[in-house]
């Protein structure tokens, strides 16, 4: 049933929201497995052309916004939460299971398609409830949304080294066998340590914790969604071409993309629980400028990128502009509607599914016709754009 802090003794608070957030990072380390290694699986396990990155990421990416917005749907008129935790993780158990046993083209557009999109609606979920979580216990929800993204980091620090490090040593189809030893631990976390009937009821968050005070309008929302939009855009067309990019075009070893997510991921952390030092400082809407600006550079640096030490320069760079991106953005989309958090939390997070949706078939017509390098510049120009629609929707009191 839904914790409140009138009704837990701090310790049991404190335990719930760490149970809360291994649960997190369990499922995420999953899609953080799965998600970078698929552009990689189809092109250079299955041997297919680029442009079926498009056909793949177009797909799954389309089935998770279903779901994000269903499933939102549900929560903001305070459906039980642990029925939806766990339909994502059997989808990504079916999907990951039959890639295992049978690794073609066909089941990863049928079941790979279904399992892996509606696996991924977790993210969204687990975050509309962590809001709820932070408002019980009376955590400041930009604090609890940086422990949030600061777990789902690390579990991103640690996945995509761990799938290319056997892809790589052991076979291609060995990920998918340890992606479902892994799911069967996060199955066994959600079926133990989620209460069954919790739910995560809508409540305006509260004014001190709304780190971005401003009127509260509906082109306010959009043009935030907007930035996110663009930014995340420019953030997929990069992750999507950077596997084989640095494989196939510079000519680093198949372990290098693994490792360069880690230490990208690594950083992630660092930028993340400097976030809320950096909204006192500097104000999140300027911070968010600063790291666009950052953004641009970084992923200009990302493309020119020839020799190992390079790239993880690149990594570290990339780490630190998305960090902040990823902890700032969410708080700032969730800041233009304190009434309805869940509802805020699924655009944010639907808006970064329609991105990948955009940008996997631009990443593989655009490597078809020239290659993966010009993918990654193209990016650093949409990049450009988030900055201009940023500074379009300036809140009026920027703090």
């Amino acid at each position: 049933m839904p914790i409140s802090p009138s009704s837990t003794a701090p310790v049991g608070a404190v335990t719930a929201r760490l149970m809360f957030l291994l649960l997190l990072f369990c499922g995420t380390i999953c899609t953080a497995m799965i998600v970078p290694f698929m552009s990689y699986f189809l092109v250079r396990g299955l041997g297919y052309e680029p442009w079926i990155i498009s056909v793949y990421a177009g797909m799954a990416i389309s089935v998770t916004l279903v779901a994000n917005r269903q499933f939102a749907r549900r929560i903001d008129g305070g459906a039980r939460v642990f029925p939806l935790v766990g339909l994502a993780a059997a989808g990504f158990v079916c999907a990951a299971g039959a890639l295992a046993l049978l690794p073609a083209l066909w089941v990863v557009l049928t079941a790979g398609v279904i399992g892996f999109g509606i696996s991924s609606s977790a993210v969204s979920t687990m975050f509309s409830l962590g809001g709820s979580l932070a408002e019980r216990h009376k955590v400041e929800r930009v604090r609890f949304n940086a422990h949030m993204r600061a777990t789902t980091s690390t579990a991103w620090m640690i996945g995509p080294a761990v799938t290319f490090l056997i892809a790589d040593g052991i076979g291609l189809r060995a990920v998918f066998v340890m992606a479902v030893a892994v799911s069967m631990v996060w199955i066994g976390l959600w079926w133990f340590t989620l209460p069954r009937d919790i739910t995560a009821m809508p409540g305006r968050v509260p004014a001190q914790d709304s780190a971005c005070q401003t009127t509260v309008a509906p082109q306010g929302l959009w043009l935030a969604a907007g930035f996110v939009f663009c930014l995340s855009s420019a953030h997929s067309l990069t992750f999507s071409a950077l596997p084989i990019f640095y494989v196939e075009e510079v000519g680093l070893p198949g372990y290098a993309p693994g490792f360069a997510f880690s230490i990208k991921t690594f950083v992630e952390v660092i930028a993340i629980f400097s976030t809320p030092w950096v909204i006192a400082r500097i104000g999140m809407w300027r911070a968010l400028l600063a790291v666009t600006g950052l953004a641009v550079v970084t992923i200009q640096l990302l493309a020119a990128v020839q020799s190992f030490p390079q790239m993880l320069a690149g990594a570290a760079l990339e780490g630190l502009y998305y960090g902040f991106y990823a902890s700032l953005g969410i708080s700032y989309v969730q800041s233009f509607a304190p009434d309805t958090p869940a509802r805020a939390t699924a655009i944010y997070w639907n808006t970064l599914m329609v991105s990948g949706v955009m940008a996997g078939p631009a990443v593989g017509l655009i490597a078809q016709a020239y290659d993966f390098q010009t993918v990654i510049r193209c990016a650093s120009g949409v990049a450009v754009v988030a900055a201009a629609v940023l500074l379009v929707g300036r809140p009026r009191s920027p703090a």
